[in-house]
């Protein structure tokens, strides 16, 4: 079971909890973040009590000496085994903040939490002995609106897409020819993996998934919810 929650002052949050989904082991379990994470969840999105802000926790000294999981050379290099292979990333196009790293997180929550800072434009999975891994992340328009509670009602490989009423409205021209829904694939928006937040049994319309547009992440985005790097 894995936790989404978030609770900095002027911060956005959440908490995931739900069952084990049942296709989860169709996934691939690679180094792709949101959906490597083992549980479906729920969410709860909110400002709580203060500490200091979350851009300010220290990094790990040199990423080097954190093993492959932390080396940006490993991980946002090419991965020819997905269904759709990943390109190499451009890290220039990326402040290096928002690449993943292991941070001190000094929090009172549980292993496999999840805390998005949507204001610093980070996604932390915290670990035990007070640690987090670190990821950069992309709000929408969307994503900075979540409040209140979820369940990760199902988790998709490379997700099919179909825009909102709003977005429609907002950009016809864009995502009006895919009113009817985009497949799944390398020009699909929700990228390589996407969590589908519910309510109950109603879909919230929030995602948290991964991105075609890496240079994104640390921005605040037209639309959208939270999005993060494929290969994270």
């Amino acid at each position: 079971m894995h936790d989404i929650e978030g609770t900095i002052p002027h911060m956005t949050t959440s908490i995931l909890r739900a069952a084990r989904p049942a296709n989860e082991d169709a996934l691939p379990r690679r180094r792709l973040l949101a959906l490597g994470l083992g549980g479906a969840a729920a969410a709860l999105m909110g400002a709580c009590a203060p500490m200091r802000p979350m851009a300010d926790l220290p990094i790990m000294p040199g990423r080097r000496g954190l093993g492959d999981e932390f080396d940006p050379a490993l991980i946002y290099g090419a991965i020819e085994e997905e269904r759709f292979p990943l390109d190499p990333v451009d890290l220039s196009e990326i402040g290096d903040e928002y690449l993943r790293t292991l941070v001190e997180y000094p929090v009172a929550f549980a292993p496999g939490t999840i805390v998005v800072h949507t204001a610093d434009r980070h996604l932390y999975l915290t670990r035990a002995g007070g640690m987090a891994i670190r990821y950069g992340v992309g709000v929408g328009r969307e994503g900075a609106t979540w409040r209140g509670r979820a369940v990760v009602g199902r988790k998709a490989d490379w997700p099919g897409w179909t825009p909102t009423a709003n977005m429609i409205r907002r950009d016809p021209e864009k995502n009006g020819p895919w009113a009817g829904g985009m497949p799944g694939g390398p020009d699909n928006p929700l990228g390589a993996r996407a969590l589908y937040l519910y309510s109950g049994n109603r879909d919230t319309m929030y995602r948290i998934h991964g991105t075609n547009e890496p240079w994104s992440i640390g921005q605040n985005v037209s639309s959208g919810c939270i999005r993060l790097i494929n290969h994270d």
